[in-house]
């Protein structure tokens, strides 16, 4: 047996972790038959054409770890990245109903770092934008500077929902109970036991968090350690999709009724798991680096049973 065919502590293969990884410029089709999520990639520009010129459809863009204040080889300008993902935010063809960041706004949860990325982020086309924090964003204070920049109308630790063209939000907050990995912790449990209580099961449903919520790579904390709960209050929807970062790469999984997509970076990539003791910042060769970040665009038709999803390299 080869290295890559060997099994990791969760069950996949190194060939099949790095299988999952190579999706830049595709677009993942997620349609819902029968209560099971299918997913399909497809190639550039071939996102339903349904969705791409009604002006009913939701679209909302996926951005994360952006790292403002990272000083390092890795990326020596992560602001300049976000500016670029930003600038190609704007320039898309469509004004996007929201953009959510999914965490590490920042590297190290200083209040300049916080008011640089909530002023830079205040330069979206868009009407709405949401976050959620990354544990780089609560480095020594428990989130405390995070909910001060970006917690208005959230509850608890910062987490919230809403609803949008018949699809219903969860944002969650995994990343201030880190041991060994993520942690909803038993409030924020109640919250989604009673947030969803009330909702039709047909309902779509998107849950953003900063930490993968299944057992990705628990040997470097890619995982959240009570995730199976909040998920049985999700299981009698017929779909649910799982927006998360941490990872600073792309990677896609299917349990059930829902499916599970890591984002991309604005900042610098990560080794795939079990390609380095650590999960430090890689230094990729002069030119390569753009290859490695990107946004990600959504989109969904009220009454339709599929979203769109495509992931783009940063121009």
């Amino acid at each position: 047996m080869s290295v890559e065919d060997d099994q990791s502590p969760e069950g996949m293969t190194r060939r099949q972790l790095m299988r999952h990884t190579a999706w830049f410029g595709a677009a993942v089709v997620l349609t819902v038959a029968g209560g099971e999520v299918i997913s399909q990639v497809t190639g550039p520009g071939e996102a339903p054409a349904a969705l791409a010129n009604d002006p009913n459809a939701l679209r909302f863009i996926q951005i994360s770890d952006s790292h403002l204040g990272f000083k390092g080889t890795a990326n020596t300008a992560v602001e300049q990245s976000f500016t670029e993902a930003i600038d190609q935010i704007n320039a898309l063809p469509y004004r996007a109903d929201f953009v959510v960041h999914t965490g590490d706004l920042t590297h190290l949860s200083t209040p300049a770092q916080f008011d640089q990325v909530k002023q830079m982020m205040s330069g979206l086309n868009t009407g709405h934008v949401f976050t959620v924090p990354g544990e780089h964003d609560s480095v020594d204070d428990h989130g405390q500077k995070y909910r001060a920049a970006f917690g208005k109308g959230t509850a608890g630790d910062g987490w919230y929902s809403f609803d949008m063209h018949g699809v219903h939000f969860i944002a969650l907050v995994n990343t201030l109970g880190l041991e060994s990995l993520g942690h909803l912790g038993t409030e924020q449990l109640a919250f989604v036991q009673k947030d969803v209580a009330k909702l039709s099961s047909d309902t779509p449903i998107v849950v953003f968090s900063h930490i993968p919520l299944f057992a990705l790579y628990p040997k470097w904390g890619w995982g959240t350690n009570d995730a199976t709960q909040a998920l049985s209050y999700l299981k009698r929807f017929s779909s649910v999709t799982c927006l998360n970062g941490h990872i600073h790469q792309l990677f896609t999984k299917t349990e059930g009724n829902v499916t599970f997509h890591s984002a991309t970076t604005t900042a610098y990539p990560l080794p795939h798991p079990g390609e380095a003791p650590a999960p430090t910042p890689v230094t990729l060769p002069a030119g390569k680096l753009k290859d490695a970040l990107g946004i990600r665009e959504v989109q969904y038709l009220e009454g339709t049973d599929r979203l769109a999803i495509k992931d783009v390299k940063l121009a």
